[in-house]
């Protein structure tokens, strides 16, 4: 179902999804969970829900890299593998290869490798079953959490090898690429969910210090592999996505100052991606451009989110050609509500919830007063959506 605003621009309804993951402010939590302890009236249907999904999540079973039928161009299968997504097989070539781009359109053959599929879907899931274990301090989400991250990162028969040499392969042309990193994004929130869980029984000490040693090793492949720097030094929102996933595991793992240098990089990001409008050219460029504006923004706000842990507060910076992350927010705002017409390239309609973060932020951070109306106004379900206990 879709519908359009008053500027005529389309936009995909936004019904409940266990996809829309918000990156958590600990202290909010705090409240939240004082609320649900009273039964707090306002929190109770969002809360219901996500017990509701967690008790379902009880049946998913735990996931692996082994679980590819194909063998990694290594030989390995504890190797991540996954292929580009919109590249295709070219009509004109012997057998469709080397494969051709068509930017924002998906081949289905990313279905074959279901590594990338299962790792999205694992870290959505554990983080899920945390959140509830937080809220309800039910031992059973958090026993469920952990078996799924000890069959992806910990078991030795089962484990991903850190690393992504094998990311977004295109047929033909490369065997893995820097830009499979971004696949890697949701563990950003999978971290999120380790917070929550490291005072759980089923959760205890050991696996979190295997845990912390698996990311150490994944942090030090991003940032010495061919691979991880070429992904550091894409000018587009890939080399603000590796900014954000590698801060998040620095400040997991306790390297703080790697974490400032980060931060300092991501600024300096900023002030080379956004021109003087607060648009991200690069972004624009693309057939989708209005998702990716708003992705863009979605990977600065994560790391404005994780730099309340560092020497910069990236909420509040200006850059030296006095760009901000204020600036991009308020450039974009308007299309997203609806005030200005998107004249750029979208070949889909975008859907709302991918804005649901920013809004939600700049609630909080910029003092956006109508910024929850319109999630209201654009969310099927509101009360029952996750983000009203986050």
């Amino acid at each position: 179902m879709f519908f359009c605003l008053m500027s005529g621009v389309c936009y995909a309804q936004s019904n409940l999804s266990q996809s829309d993951m918000v990156k958590l402010d600990f202290k909010y939590l705090v409240a939240s969970k004082t609320k649900i302890k009273t039964n707090d009236a306002a929190c109770m249907p969002a809360y219901n829900q996500l017990i509701k999904d967690a008790a379902a999540l009880l049946k998913y079973k735990p996931v692996s890299v082994m679980d590819k039928k194909d063998l990694p161009p290594g030989g390995n299968k504890h190797d991540y593998m996954s292929i580009g997504p919109y590249w295709w097989p070219d009509p004109s070539a012997p057998g469709g290869v080397p494969y051709i781009r068509k930017d924002g359109e998906v081949n289905p053959e990313v279905k074959n490798y279901p590594d990338k599929e299962n790792m999205s879907r694992l870290c959505e899931n554990v983080y899920l079953l945390s959140l509830a274990y937080y809220f309800s301090d039910d031992e059973k989400y958090a026993k469920h959490a952990s078996k799924l991250i000890k069959v992806w990162f910990l078991d030795s028969a089962t484990t991903m090898n850190p690393n992504l040499n094998y990311g977004q392969a295109i047929k033909g042309i490369t065997d893995g690429r820097a830009e499979g990193i971004i696949e890697a994004r949701h563990f950003i929130f999978l971290i999120d969910a380790v917070e929550l869980l490291k005072n759980s029984e089923n959760f205890k000490e050991g696996k979190q210090k295997k845990l912390k040693n698996w990311f150490k090793k994944f942090l030090t492949w991003m940032q010495t592999s061919k691979t991880g720097i070429d992904e550091r030094d894409a000018k587009n929102n890939h080399g603000v996505w590796y900014d954000a996933l590698n801060l998040s595991i620095a400040i997991f793992v306790g390297d703080m100052p790697l974490a400032n240098n980060i931060v300092q990089r991501a600024a300096e990001r900023l002030d080379a991606q956004m021109d003087d409008n607060g648009y991200f050219p690069l972004e624009l460029a693309r057939t989708t451009s209005l998702h990716y504006s708003a992705f863009i923004l979605d990977a600065f706000t994560i790391i404005a989110q994780l730099s309340e842990n560092t020497k910069t507060n990236f909420w509040t910076m200006q850059t030296k050609s006095k760009k901000s992350l204020e600036k991009g927010y308020k450039a974009l705002f308007p299309y997203l509500t609806g005030t200005k017409e998107w004249t750029s390239q979208q070949i889909k309609p975008f859907t709302f919830s991918n804005s649901f973060q920013l809004f939600l932020k700049a609630n909080t951070k910029y003092n956006c007063a109508y910024c929850i109306d319109i999630i209201k106004q654009h969310a099927s379900g509101y009360d029952k959506l996750l983000l009203n206990l986050l």
